[in-house]
């Protein structure tokens, strides 16, 4: 694992210095030149779509373009080594998420130290995964799922997007947290999983909520529980996994702006306040919502919290499950 408690200590200190940027840095432009922010996802998901959406609102309050700079690729490495390694100026950002932490552990080596060479700005938002089932399920709730597994193990079977992936790391979380025997079978993307999980192939999944909302709405599938913290604003009668007999167990996927490190304290609060105030809209909260995506801004301390706990978590994860390093 290519980082060290050292190496928080000093990005703590470094965000830190940051709060104490002047009231006329906050209120300055930074310059005439468009902000380029690299996102590495495809465009027209919805990790893109929550990336345009905070952009467009920062952008308008700044008088200052932002452009987005589709990048995608394995574990964001592409995207985040372009940022990494860019001026540190505040003209190239980072649509960081939940990824960064889980590559840490799943690569072998990274061209870049995602604890050192990042400076984070704020927490976008938290996207709600969920325990699916198919609408003809013999599994009606979450405790039936349960009491399946037990009764019979080695014989469930999860379907999940590809090995190393939130949502596979995610199914291999739950086993353990259950102390279930269950096979994660992955499928190359959502529509393959929600087709093997509708024809039987697979028994359950655990997917992102946002891209399957419809098909539950639709009762094409059933989803047996949340994995966040609390319940979904879009489904508030499905309990949460932690509700349904596993305390404590709390699986989210996030996505946050960072910025090169070294850029200087007044350019990352400027960022900061920009990000919670676009956040803080009216309508970026309902753009947002809509994609079953919850709008959470954070201080940069914060943020930087959230990544070396989740590089911790998702670092046992992949050692447990075995893993291999690629």
């Amino acid at each position: 694992m290519r980082h060290s408690r050292r190496g928080f200590a000093g990005l703590m200190l470094a965000l830190a210095a940051g709060l104490r940027a002047s009231p006329s840095a906050l209120a300055a432009p930074l310059s005439s030149r468009p902000i380029r922010l690299v996102v590495p996802f495809g465009a027209g998901g919805v990790a893109d779509l929550v990336a345009r959406s905070v952009a467009q609102k920062m952008s308008e309050s700044m008088g200052q373009s932002i452009v987005v700079d589709n990048k995608p690729g394995a574990g964001g490495v592409v995207a985040s080594d372009t940022v990494a390694k860019a001026p540190p100026d505040g003209h190239t950002l980072l649509l960081m998420s939940n990824g960064n932490a889980v590559s840490v552990g799943l690569f072998k080596s990274l061209p870049y130290d995602t604890l050192k060479d990042f400076a984070p700005v704020s927490t976008l938002g938290y996207f709600d995964m969920a325990v699916l089932a198919a609408s003809d399920s013999r599994f009606k709730s979450f405790a039936d799922l349960v009491a399946h597994a037990k009764a019979h193990p080695g014989k469930l079977n999860i379907g999940t997007i590809n090995v190393g992936s939130t949502q596979n790391l995610a199914g291999e979380l739950l086993k353990t947290s259950l102390g279930i025997d269950a096979q994660v079978v992955p499928f190359n993307g959502t529509p393959a999983v929600v087709t093997a999980l509708r024809g039987g192939q697979v028994d359950v999944a655990v997917e992102i909520l946002s891209p399957v909302l419809s098909q539950i709405e639709g009762k094409a599938l059933r989803a047996l529980a949340v994995m966040g913290e609390k319940r979904s604003p879009s489904l508030p009668e499905v309990p949460t996994v932690a509700e349904s007999g596993t305390p404590g167990f709390q699986v989210a996927s996030w996505n946050a702006l960072a910025a090169p490190a070294k850029t200087p304290p007044d350019v990352i609060a400027r960022l900061n306040q920009e990000a919670r105030k676009a956040l803080d809209s009216p309508e970026v909260r309902k753009r947002l919502q809509n994609l079953g995506v919850e709008p959470r801004g954070s201080t940069p301390q914060e943020q930087a919290r959230l990544l070396d706990s989740e590089i911790r978590r998702w670092s046992g994860v992949i050692q447990r499950a075995g893993i291999p390093k690629q």
